[in-house]
């Protein structure tokens, strides 16, 4: 009895399906194959906030749990003056003992990104996540006390000392104006994803998990 009409539309869509599953497998283990390669040179290096932030509040293991298990080598640690978080304290320990270099990816959130933007305006890294980046003191003492808003940006040379940059920010960022992470995003040319809901992606806000991070960075590495 020849099938029906149905039936052979239902073979034809599952066959599709499988060809369309084993598609996404064959490009996720070529990612895998390809960032196991560049891994044994390449690092991720985290940059906390301030505040007495430390290296296991927020979304920083679960992401760099991500990355390890691509065979990333991940230094997620805390670093030391974690309240002010003064440039000349952070700036000699990202450089001398987080080792970062032209194989570094820097991950900062907050003050984090801070200290990444100005690490790289100095120092070449490979490329910078920068997570509720903002590049004025907003007016509160503790970030003056800092040091890290003393003097002008130097755009141009945070752009060309590394590959790409990475931008992640939210409308409803309770201490940052959104207007500060837009305009970052035109000096620096990021990659840039703007949210209405994530808040400043911290564990208040629900922010434990961050697959978006995860994925665009492996994208990134994929194709540098």
């Amino acid at each position: 009895m020849p099938a029906c009409p149905l039936t052979k539309m239902f073979v034809v869509l599952a066959g599709k399906i499988i060809f369309a599953a084993e598609e996404r497998f064959s490009h996720l283990c070529d990612i895998k194959t390809r960032i196991d390669v560049m891994s044994r040179c390449m690092k991720i290096v985290y940059i906390h906030g301030n505040g007495g932030c430390t290296a296991d509040m927020h979304w920083y293991q679960s992401t760099g749990q991500a990355f390890r298990e691509y065979g990333l080598d991940v230094d997620l640690r805390t670093l030391p003056d974690n309240d002010i978080a003064h440039e000349h304290i952070w700036i000699p320990f990202i450089r001398d003992e987080l080792k970062a270099n032209e194989q570094t990816v820097l991950i900062g959130h907050s003050s984090g990104s801070i200290g990444a933007m100005r690490y790289a305006e100095r120092y070449p890294v490979l490329g910078t996540v920068l997570v509720s980046a903002y590049h004025t003191d907003l007016k509160m003492e503790d970030e003056r006390k800092g040091g890290w808003f003393n003097r002008p940006w130097d755009w141009d040379s945070i752009r060309h000392n590394q590959k790409w940059i990475l931008q992640f920010s939210s409308i409803d960022d309770p201490w940052i104006p959104i207007e500060e992470a837009r305009f970052i995003k035109n000096k620096l040319h990021s990659e840039y994803h703007e949210y209405t809901d994530r808040g400043h992606f911290i564990e208040s806000d629900g922010e434990c998990i961050f697959p978006e991070l995860v994925e665009s960075v492996l994208k990134k590495l994929t194709f540098t």
